[in-house]
């Protein structure tokens, strides 16, 4: 399971940097007038998404000195898990709860004389995360491009430099990095109109030869988990209940993934459900105010939004809206 999360974690990164560096949600979670869905304490788990999961990051295998406060390269890696998982709370949660939640798990689960360390990783880390959201800003770093894609890597790298030691960089980043940079130049070869196809296949072949074994591995858990998810599709169309494709799941991965997988399925379905009601109802509302001014419209518009949805779901709203 460690291995899709890690797997899922550095697809999930090279999404992000392909649309673009930073995102709006991250910039406006700093806002601080941007409201707290869930008061912490109010349910077991942090935010409502979190029931049923357990936070990221196995600091238990720590290397370097317990007694000096040093962390060891392999802790690097599962503190940002740590980090990352409480950073997807944005949304629900504002980030001085979020901040506060994430440095109580840092007690609960370091020794006393490493706590600090991560602490101090964590606030550089909230830092480069502020950063990152301004370079979207920039003009030459937009673009759908290959170019425009391999400038916002090398920009984002260029940014982490200047908080995190070679070490940490290593440690944290390291295999996003390895991921990150396969998949450009991946991507530079397809998009060579210089190249022809027999061309691309040598070099793509090159490429796939010299890539490190544990970037080979993952690669390989993500072709499963598609392949896997295609098989769960062509079952569904099949009438198979979900239990077939729990099962389905469970043999191919194991049983705490199939289950994960299970609620995922269950989260898009409630989510297909809520934004069908909310076309109905924006259909009807749209009607009801079709003499109205396009002022009215969009306050009524805004209402309904804010009545159902948080303010991070509300971004992904347009797409719908076609």
């Amino acid at each position: 399971m460690a291995r899709l999360n890690r797997t899922r974690l550095a697809l999930g990164l090279l999404s992000l940097l392909l649309l673009a560096i930073g995102s709006v949600w991250w910039q406006d979670s700093f806002d601080p007038s941007s409201p707290a869905v869930s008061p912490p304490g109010h349910d077991p788990a942090f935010v409502p998404s979190m029931r049923g999961t357990e936070p990221d990051g196995d600091l238990r295998t720590l290397q370097g000195g317990t007694q000096t406060g040093e962390i060891g390269l392999p802790v690097y890696a599962e503190l940002k898990r740590l980090f990352d998982y409480y950073l997807s709370a944005v949304g629900e949660q504002d980030i001085d709860a979020i901040t506060s939640q994430t440095s109580a798990e840092i007690d609960r689960r370091l020794p006393l004389s490493q706590a600090p360390e991560a602490k101090r990783l964590l606030g550089l880390y909230l830092a480069f995360k502020r950063e990152l959201a301004e370079l979207e800003k920039r003009p030459n770093l937009s673009g759908p491009g290959v170019q425009a894609i391999r400038r916002r890597l090398l920009a984002m790298q260029d940014l982490r430099s200047q908080y995190f030691s070679a070490k940490e960089t290593e440690g944290m980043f390291g295999f996003e990095d390895a991921y990150d940079n396969d998949a450009v130049a991946r991507l530079e070869i397809s998009q060579n109109p210089e190249l022809n196809a027999a061309q691309k296949k040598e070099q793509l072949a090159m490429i796939e030869a010299s890539m490190p074994a544990h970037l080979r591995e993952d690669r390989e858990a993500s072709r499963v988990v598609v392949r896997i998810e295609l098989q769960a599709q062509a079952m569904r169309a099949s009438a198979a209940s979900d239990d077939d494709i729990y099962r389905m799941r469970a043999k191919e991965l194991d049983p705490q993934a199939a289950s994960r997988l299970a609620e995922v399925d269950k989260e898009e379905l409630a989510w297909k459900i809520r934004i069908a009601n909310y076309l109905d109802r924006r259909r009807d509302l749209l009607k009801t105010h079709a003499n109205g001014t396009d002022t009215e419209r969009q306050r009524a518009l805004g209402e309904l939004q804010e009545s159902q949805f948080t303010s991070d779901e509300r971004r992904r709203l347009a797409a719908y809206e076609q």
